[in-house]
């Protein structure tokens, strides 16, 4: 069988980078920003559209306009509602049910838990850690003070949550009840996370999915 873990992330948790280590040990892809230019090749919208999207709305014009628009569903080329963030959004959504039909693999962020939430293949992660250890994985990896790494933390964290709870119908991003397993990387550690989800896969799939992947 196939199968596809999800992986939400707190700013800073260091998700992406556990996804990206998930995946060299279990010799399947990890999809984020890679996704945004299968829509782009996939849909004929340029990837820039795809990228001012990326987990975020873009302001109150758009957002009055979104409701307007069908939430289920891509429209066609010639409406005016193609580039929409609700197209947009759903374009990406059809390319991570075909993904969660086709292949093994990990996708990080983009409502993947709930696009994905009826499927018995899914595991849905949630990754977070404490403001200290986030700042500080924050001003290592991207060379900034602590006080723009705050900042980063504080804006980022808050157009996830709102672009999660407007695609997912108002639900709350960090809520645990959404995921199947929730880490604190800090305390557990990014490689003993990934042994983690290892187990869990195969308490979840069986021992011997992880050779069939």
């Amino acid at each position: 069988m196939n199968y596809v873990i999800t992986i939400a992330r707190g700013f800073g948790s260091g998700g992406k980078d556990i996804g990206m280590r998930l995946s060299k040990e279990l010799g399947i892809p990890c999809y984020e920003r890679q996704l945004l230019t299968m829509a782009s090749d996939y849909s004929g919208i340029e990837e820039s559209i795809f990228v001012e999207n990326d987990e975020r709305l873009r302001g109150l014009k758009i957002a009055n306009f979104l409701r307007r628009v069908p939430t289920t569903g891509v429209v066609e080329p010639n409406e005016k509602a193609f580039i929409s963030d609700v197209n947009v959004f759903n374009i990406q959504a059809e390319i991570i049910r075909t993904l969660a039909d086709t292949e093994s693999c990990i996708i990080v962020g983009k409502c993947a838990d709930d696009i994905l939430r009826d499927r018995d293949n899914v595991i849905s992660l949630y990754i977070e850690a404490p403001r200290a250890a986030c700042v500080k994985s924050i001003c290592e990896r991207m060379k900034v003070n602590e006080k723009r790494a705050h900042k980063l933390i504080e804006s980022t964290d808050k157009y996830r949550a709102n672009y999660y709870s407007y695609y997912t119908g108002g639900k709350s991003w960090t809520n645990p009840t959404n995921y199947d397993l929730v880490l604190n990387s800090d305390r557990i550690g990014r490689e003993q996370c990934v042994q983690l989800i290892k187990e869990f896969i195969k308490i979840r799939f069986g021992e011997d999915v992880l050779n069939k992947a």
